[in-house]
């Protein structure tokens, strides 16, 4: 996979590609990442990339050239069209589905945008707008580099162990059940007996029962999503017995 990004502030996205996973993917080129300066598209000799609205208003926006310039020469060097997003608060909010649809895709482009936002001819460039929630950050630097991380643990090879990725939150409508390692006790709060029982089926049934258990406390809106098999079916009627049992 090749990810660039388009922002007036490359710099900021040594955070997530000189440290940790994405890192070692990178290195290992099994993501292709390139960060570039919009003010490289500009033609004026000041490299000028916004400019006060049409219309007055606060703020100001960013121009059209220089993201058709980039748009144009990525075309002459790659000979195909890339996969483009718009980081934007006016977007569809992202959530793992779409990590997961888009880490399919063979060349991304995000474009940062700053300001009151970009000129919106170039929207025609723009195959899909993400928000990563109902605020609004100063750029669209940081919504990328959220994505862009979570888009790469589904990229084979990234992560090593791919049911670590099966097994986050979110990836089937559920939360993440709880996880214990070394002491076995600490100022009295204990690991679970089922856990170093090594039985796999009742770990297994555990780890999906508190799973399901979070979700339904946490996030009845994902719990509504989620399709139930018969092993959660399951999992339900013991604990609404184990509720039954508690109240008497």
């Amino acid at each position: 996979m090749e990810i660039d990004v388009v922002t007036i502030f490359p710099e900021m996205f040594e955070a997530i590609t000189k440290f940790g996973v994405l890192s070692r993917a990178i290195k290992e080129k099994i993501i292709l990442f390139n960060a570039h300066n919009l003010r490289d598209y500009t033609k004026d000799k000041h490299r000028v990339t916004d400019l006060y609205a049409y219309g007055g208003g606060p703020g100001m926006v960013m121009k059209v050239e220089p993201f058709y310039e980039f748009y144009d020469e990525y075309l002459k060097e790659k000979g195909k069209k890339p996969y483009v997003i718009l980081t934007s608060p006016q977007g569809k909010k992202f959530d793992s589905s779409d990590a997961e649809r888009l880490a399919k895709k063979e060349n991304l482009v995000f474009f940062c945008g700053r300001y009151e936002g970009i000129d919106e001819r170039v929207m025609k460039l723009v195959d899909e707008e993400f928000s990563i929630g109902d605020f609004v950050v100063t750029g669209g630097e940081l919504p990328a580099m959220l994505m862009i991380d979570a888009i790469s643990r589904f990229v084979p090879g990234v992560v090593g162990d791919i049911n670590s990725v099966k097994n986050d939150s979110f990836y089937n409508q559920l939360l993440d059940h709880p996880h214990y390692t070394k002491p076995r006790e600490f100022k009295g709060m204990k690991v679970p007996d089922v856990l170093l029982s090594g039985n796999h089926k009742k770990i297994d049934e555990y780890r999906r029962r508190e799973s399901i258990m979070r979700t339904i406390l946490k996030r009845p809106d994902l719990f509504i999503k989620h399709e139930l098999d018969e092993f959660d079916k399951k999992v339900i009627v013991n604990i609404i017995r184990e509720l039954i049992l508690d109240e008497k």
